[in-house]
């Protein structure tokens, strides 16, 4: 005979927000969600990334603890 009572319990229409604004509703076992990143806040999706120059990097580490890329 299964157990009853173990499972949690389901909310069929969890909200999800995202810096307090609704976005949508889910199913969850929980009865709210909140959410950091989002497609309409991530840099990926909103062209707002910034490029890292990584150029000469290694150099400045082999400068700095004084060694030689010859060997």
């Amino acid at each position: 005979m299964p157990k009853s009572e173990i499972h949690p319990k389901w909310y069929k229409e969890t909200s999800v927000l995202c810096d307090g604004k609704p976005l949508c509703f889910i199913g969850s076992t929980k009865p709210e969600l909140q959410v950091d990143i989002w497609f309409a806040n991530h840099p990926f999706y909103t062209n707002s990334q910034i490029m890292v120059d990584s150029e000469g990097r290694v150099e400045k580490f082999m400068k700095k603890y004084q060694l030689d890329m010859s060997e």
